[in-house]
């Protein structure tokens, strides 16, 4: 897993692929525990080092809600806008994950990437052979969700995911898969050369384009993604929908996560687009800080008590101030950066070393208080797990 010892590109960051902390240590040699601060992580040169034996055998926890999860993949194309980083790609495309609320027994197991997908991640990652982790096993994650699953009656609010910067999609379909068994449609949208792969709708998985410059500005990723929000958005809920499910929106309630980069997103999001009326930043920078008065609706922030506690080193507490009366902050002790997504599960279902909060807990909470959150924000259900802190959650601290 790469190193970019430039601290501002750093903090913007906080990107980390799957199993590449553990699979890799820097040029240095110094070894990236498991415990390294999300902004320690970026695109450079790693040696691999010892990894265990046996194969993955990835599975991811079941969800939580009364629904099961269907699943579809739909690939959208903004006519009107280049790609931003490979124009001569020619127009903007995205692969767009739905998973939506669905009658249970129903559909077919669906695999968790596509194998071109899955070994774009490996080689982005730097995993070793050795490791046991192949294509086919990675693709083959057992994800608890189905394709062609028959959907459950009625409408439901959207909530749209943005993934870390250099992670694929799939890093948050734990949470996508048990917001949509509690009765939510969510769009897991790709982040098209920005990250590992994604496979597109003409069967090509472009590698990232922008994860080696040093010079980038992140502050145009979290524009740009919130052009692929209110394009996604766009094509889900007006007329002529891009998706045959689509009946099952409730157009007035739409909600977006994000995991790292994909937080920032958020926040430019909502920023940028009075749709979006609840917004999640798990463990990003804010990138950039949002301006007082930008944002007046439910906004949560969750991350990591190492780095995302009050009088912490980003700009936590600046965009905190700035954000409206609507506000949570939580921060989870032993967590680390990927502990809101998939990672630091399938890092220890191949047998790496992970923080010290259990992966399988980290997800739990993510689902957890992610819920909660919309369950109040979009569904005016008001969660007593959000008036402050729960004596079964002793990992998770309010700041204020």
């Amino acid at each position: 897993m790469p190193v970019n010892t430039t601290s501002h590109v750093k903090r913007r960051i906080g990107a980390v692929a799957l199993l590449g902390l553990a699979a890799s240590v820097a040029a240095s040699g110094t070894g990236l525990a498991a415990t390294t601060p999300p902004s320690t992580v970026h695109a450079a040169a790693a040696t691999a080092v010892a990894a265990p034996a046996r194969s993955l055998q990835g599975t991811l926890p079941a969800p939580t809600g009364r629904y099961a999860a269907g699943e579809e993949v739909i690939q959208l194309t903004d006519a009107t806008r280049p790609d931003p980083w490979v124009p001569s790609s020619g127009p903007r495309r995205l692969a767009v994950t739905m998973v939506y609320p669905a009658v249970p027994g129903t559909g077919t197991p669906a695999p968790y990437m596509t194998l071109a997908e899955a070994a774009g991640h490996i080689q982005r990652a730097k995993i070793p052979a050795s490791s046991g982790i192949t294509p086919e096993n990675l693709a083959g994650v057992t994800t608890q969700d189905f394709d062609g699953a028959r959907p459950q009656r009625g409408k439901y609010p959207l909530v749209v995911l943005s993934p870390g910067f250099g992670d694929p999609r799939m890093m948050l379909t734990s949470l996508a898969t048990d917001l949509a068994s509690h009765g939510y449609v969510v769009a897991l949208v790709g982040p098209t050369h920005e990250d590992s792969g994604e496979t597109l709708a003409n069967g090509e998985t472009p590698p990232c384009a922008i994860c080696d410059d040093p010079n980038l500005d992140m502050d145009t990723v979290t524009a740009s993604r919130a052009l692929d929000m209110s394009f996604v958005i766009d094509r889900l809920t007006h007329g002529n929908s891009a998706w045959p499910l689509a009946h099952l929106i409730d157009k007035h309630q739409i909600g977006m996560a994000g995991h790292s980069i994909g937080g920032a997103a958020a926040a430019d999001t909502m920023v940028a687009d009075p749709r979006v009326r609840a917004g999640v930043n798990m463990d990003g920078t804010f990138s950039p800080a949002p301006m007082p008065g930008q944002i007046d609706r439910p906004f949560l922030m969750l991350g990591a008590a190492a780095y995302h506690s009050t009088g912490g080193h980003d700009n936590w507490g600046q965009s905190w101030a700035a954000l409206g009366s609507h506000k949570t902050w939580l921060a989870v002790t032993g967590a680390d950066h990927p502990s809101f997504t998939d990672v630091d599960l399938l890092k220890q279902q191949a047998g790496f070393p992970v923080p010290p909060l259990d992966p399988e807990r980290g997800i739990e909470l993510t689902r957890e208080y992610v819920t909660a959150f919309f369950d109040q924000s979009l569904k005016s259900v008001h969660s007593p797990l959000l008036d402050g802190p729960s004596p079964n959650n002793p990992e998770v601290l309010f700041q204020h």
